[in-house]
Protein backbone atom coordinates (compact mmCIF):
# COMPACT_ATOMS: atom_id res chain seq x y z
CA UNK A 1 0.00 0.00 0.00
CA UNK A 2 1.05 3.53 -1.00
CA UNK A 3 0.77 6.35 1.13
CA UNK A 4 2.03 10.01 0.69
CA UNK A 5 2.52 11.62 3.68
CA UNK A 6 1.80 15.68 3.19
CA UNK A 7 3.63 18.76 4.69
CA UNK A 8 1.00 21.37 5.15
CA UNK A 9 2.45 24.83 5.29
CA UNK A 10 1.79 27.28 7.90
CA UNK A 11 3.19 31.15 8.35
CA UNK A 12 6.83 31.36 7.59
CA UNK A 13 7.16 28.05 5.73
CA UNK A 14 8.35 28.65 2.88
CA UNK A 15 12.12 30.48 4.11
CA UNK A 16 11.99 27.55 6.58
CA UNK A 17 12.02 24.67 4.69
CA UNK A 18 14.28 25.80 2.17
CA UNK A 19 16.91 24.39 4.56
CA UNK A 20 17.06 20.43 5.24
CA UNK A 21 17.01 19.91 8.30
CA UNK A 22 19.28 16.47 10.12
CA UNK A 23 16.20 15.29 10.96
CA UNK A 24 14.34 15.14 8.06
CA UNK A 25 17.79 13.93 6.39
CA UNK A 26 17.61 11.03 9.23
CA UNK A 27 14.54 9.77 8.85
CA UNK A 28 14.37 9.48 4.76
CA UNK A 29 17.37 7.85 5.32
CA UNK A 30 15.85 5.35 7.80
CA UNK A 31 12.58 5.40 5.24
CA UNK A 32 15.03 4.45 2.95
CA UNK A 33 17.28 1.74 4.57
CA UNK A 34 13.65 -0.17 5.57
CA UNK A 35 13.00 -0.17 1.80
CA UNK A 36 9.45 1.61 2.22
CA UNK A 37 10.74 4.89 0.74
CA UNK A 38 9.22 5.88 -2.41
CA UNK A 39 9.92 9.42 -3.28
CA UNK A 40 10.18 12.69 -0.99
CA UNK A 41 10.62 16.55 -1.99
CA UNK A 42 10.41 19.82 -0.22
CA UNK A 43 8.71 21.87 -2.60
CA UNK A 44 9.37 25.47 -4.03
CA UNK A 45 7.74 28.52 -2.40
CA UNK A 46 4.39 29.39 -4.01
CA UNK A 47 5.09 32.23 -6.00
CA UNK A 48 7.57 29.86 -8.44
CA UNK A 49 4.24 27.77 -9.45
CA UNK A 50 1.12 27.75 -10.18
CA UNK A 51 -2.69 26.71 -10.14
CA UNK A 52 -4.97 25.94 -12.87
CA UNK A 53 -8.74 25.96 -11.74
CA UNK A 54 -11.64 23.98 -13.77
CA UNK A 55 -14.57 25.50 -13.56
CA UNK A 56 -17.82 26.26 -15.65
CA UNK A 57 -16.23 24.29 -18.64
CA UNK A 58 -13.45 26.52 -18.32
CA UNK A 59 -9.68 25.94 -17.44
CA UNK A 60 -8.21 29.09 -15.80
CA UNK A 61 -4.22 29.63 -14.77
CA UNK A 62 -3.52 30.96 -11.49
CA UNK A 63 -0.42 32.35 -10.32
CA UNK A 64 2.43 32.72 -12.76
CA UNK A 65 2.13 35.55 -14.89
CA UNK A 66 -1.37 35.91 -13.99
CA UNK A 67 -2.40 37.45 -10.49
CA UNK A 68 -3.82 35.00 -8.23
CA UNK A 69 -5.65 35.27 -5.04
CA UNK A 70 -3.34 34.61 -2.08
CA UNK A 71 -4.38 31.14 -0.50
CA UNK A 72 -4.18 30.37 3.42
CA UNK A 73 -1.59 29.01 4.63
CA UNK A 74 -3.25 25.70 5.79
CA UNK A 75 -4.36 25.40 1.81
CA UNK A 76 -0.68 24.68 0.47
CA UNK A 77 2.08 22.11 0.92
CA UNK A 78 5.61 22.91 1.38
CA UNK A 79 6.71 18.93 1.03
CA UNK A 80 5.81 15.82 0.74
CA UNK A 81 7.02 11.79 1.25
CA UNK A 82 5.80 8.50 -0.36
CA UNK A 83 5.68 5.61 1.27
CA UNK A 84 4.85 2.16 0.75
CA UNK A 85 4.07 -0.05 3.55
CA UNK A 86 2.03 -3.20 3.71
CA UNK A 87 -0.44 -2.14 6.42
CA UNK A 88 -2.22 0.86 7.61
CA UNK A 89 -0.45 0.83 10.94
CA UNK A 90 2.79 0.76 9.59
CA UNK A 91 1.92 3.62 7.38
CA UNK A 92 0.46 5.43 10.85
CA UNK A 93 4.11 4.16 12.85
CA UNK A 94 6.52 5.90 10.47
CA UNK A 95 4.28 8.64 9.70
CA UNK A 96 4.63 9.14 13.64
CA UNK A 97 7.79 9.18 13.39
CA UNK A 98 8.13 11.93 10.81
CA UNK A 99 10.49 14.71 12.49
CA UNK A 100 8.39 18.08 12.82
CA UNK A 101 9.36 19.43 9.35
CA UNK A 102 10.21 23.40 10.40
CA UNK A 103 11.80 22.72 13.88
CA UNK A 104 10.14 21.26 17.52
CA UNK A 105 9.29 25.04 18.04
CA UNK A 106 6.66 25.83 14.80
CA UNK A 107 3.41 23.97 14.60
CA UNK A 108 2.80 22.28 11.49
CA UNK A 109 0.31 19.57 10.40
CA UNK A 110 1.00 16.50 8.56
CA UNK A 111 -2.12 14.82 6.28
CA UNK A 112 -1.59 11.04 5.63
CA UNK A 113 -3.64 9.43 2.35
CA UNK A 114 -3.53 6.27 1.12
CA UNK A 115 -3.11 6.51 -2.81
CA UNK A 116 -5.54 3.87 -5.03
CA UNK A 117 -3.97 1.40 -6.88
CA UNK A 118 -5.29 0.34 -10.28
CA UNK A 119 -7.01 -2.70 -9.05
CA UNK A 120 -9.06 -0.56 -6.76
CA UNK A 121 -11.31 0.88 -9.94
CA UNK A 122 -12.28 -2.90 -10.99
CA UNK A 123 -11.28 -4.64 -14.11
CA UNK A 124 -12.04 -1.77 -17.26
CA UNK A 125 -9.78 -1.02 -20.44
CA UNK A 126 -9.42 1.99 -19.73
CA UNK A 127 -7.53 0.82 -16.57
CA UNK A 128 -5.33 -1.62 -19.06
CA UNK A 129 -4.42 1.56 -21.17
CA UNK A 130 -3.24 2.83 -18.30
CA UNK A 131 -1.12 0.65 -16.74
CA UNK A 132 0.48 0.52 -20.25
CA UNK A 133 1.42 4.02 -20.25
CA UNK A 134 2.41 4.23 -16.49
CA UNK A 135 5.72 3.71 -15.42
CA UNK A 136 5.78 -0.41 -13.88
CA UNK A 137 6.98 1.10 -10.48
CA UNK A 138 3.55 2.99 -9.94
CA UNK A 139 1.23 0.04 -10.26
Amino acid sequence: MRYMILVKASTGSDAALTNATAAMVTYHAQLAQAGVLLDGAVLRPRCDGWRIRHADGQCVLLGGSVPAPVPMAEELLVGYTLIQVRTREEAVEWTRRFPAPQGPEVATELEVRPLHELDDFGADSSNERFRQVTPSTLF
